[in-house]
């Protein structure tokens, strides 16, 4: 049976706790795991550089979405499929079941659209005995290579939750301040510390509201939510809007206008905000979600400068045969790139 990719990761963590008890010098573990980051940090530099000069070179484009896989699983509480996910949405949005063309009418083969820079090594950086406050740093200036391509803008595939903290920080550090996040979720993801992970799924809000990357913080789909999950939502003044009041706030949902004031607007979409009806290939299945189209035209009509975002937390392992929920994340990752290209 094939390792996961979690237990790869354990396996060279393991690997290399054994080569220190083994009196192996730590400078010499530590030199060959710079060499890797600095090497995968290289690949996502240079094809940066490549798509941003594309891009520069056809012309027209105000800016113009680039995606970035964070194939990353270890940090879900649960099921740790979703760092399997980002090939698997490449897949659906290129398979042919559907032309390339977005609801609004922007043409996805235009790399002034969309254009792809590949994955963040994630599983062989950990592989080398790599950390998760490593991790968390090469991650975010992975994105940030992204954004100095201008006028790349990165549109990051995950991976589990947790990768929204650094992605977000790169973001916010790179803009020089804040931005307001829209957060579509069944959770709220804002645990202090899951299980005592710092770095959970479940916490990843908890990073951004206390490292000051967002000014506001709405969160829509909530349907689980705990008495630590609402007292963490008064303490960071987070918006929380949970299902049972949907009917009441759609209007305003749908109507949303953000990022005035800051550096712009995050999107974080965890396929788990959607019901189980149309996306049942995920992690945490919560019943009482939001519909595609509900999802659609909170995005479609939000206004605001969209800066960078994410789609999390779609866990193949758990999808039908025919892969309907990666077709719903892709058609999640068309429209965002639609929507953040100009």
């Amino acid at each position: 049976m094939p390792m996961s990719g979690s237990g790869i990761g354990r396996r060279g963590i393991h690997y290399l706790q054994k080569r220190k008890a083994a009196n192996i010098p730590s400078d010499l573990i530590e030199k060959g795991q710079n060499r890797v980051i600095d090497a995968s940090l290289t690949l996502i530099r240079e094809r940066a550089k490549l798509k941003g000069q594309l891009v520069r070179a056809l012309g027209g484009a105000l800016s113009s979405t680039s995606l970035l896989g964070v194939p990353l699983g270890h940090n879900s509480s649960f099921l740790q499929g979703p760092a399997f996910a980002p090939p698997r949405i490449r897949e659906a949005i290129w398979c042919g079941s559907t032309n390339s063309t977005t609801e609004e009418g922007k043409q996805l083969n235009d790399p002034r659209v969309l254009t792809d820079v590949g994955d963040v090594p994630v599983q062989e950086i950990r592989d080398c005995g790599v950390d998760d406050d490593r991790l968390m740093n090469v991650i975010s200036e992975s994105v940030k290579l992204v954004m100095e391509e201008d006028p790349l803008r990165p549109l990051v595939l995950g991976g589990d939750h947790s990768i929204s903290f650094p992605v977000v920080r790169a973001v916010s550090e790179k803009l020089g301040g804040p931005v307001d996040i829209l957060h579509l979720d069944a959770h709220p993801d804002i645990y202090d510390a899951f299980e005592g992970n710092k770095y959970s799924h479940a916490s990843s809000f908890a990073r951004i509201m206390e490292g000051g990357y967002a000014r506001r913080l709405l969160q829509v789909g909530i349907r689980s939510i705990t008495t630590e999950g609402r007292e963490q939502g008064k303490k960071f003044g987070v918006e929380q809007y949970e299902m049972r009041t949907f009917s009441k706030d759609r209007d305003m949902l749908e109507n949303l206008k953000l990022g005035e004031g800051v550096k712009g607007v995050y999107i974080s979409v965890d396929v788990d905000c959607l019901d189980p009806a149309f996306a049942p290939g995920v992690s945490h299945i919560e019943p009482g979600g939001l519909s595609f189209r509900d999802v659609l035209n909170i995005l479609h009509n939000l206004q605001g400068n969209l800066v960078a975002a994410d789609v999390v937390e779609f866990n193949p392992q758990r999808d039908t045969v025919d892969g309907m929920t990666a077709m719903v994340a892709a058609k999640l990752v068309r429209e965002l790139a639609a929507k953040m290209s100009k």
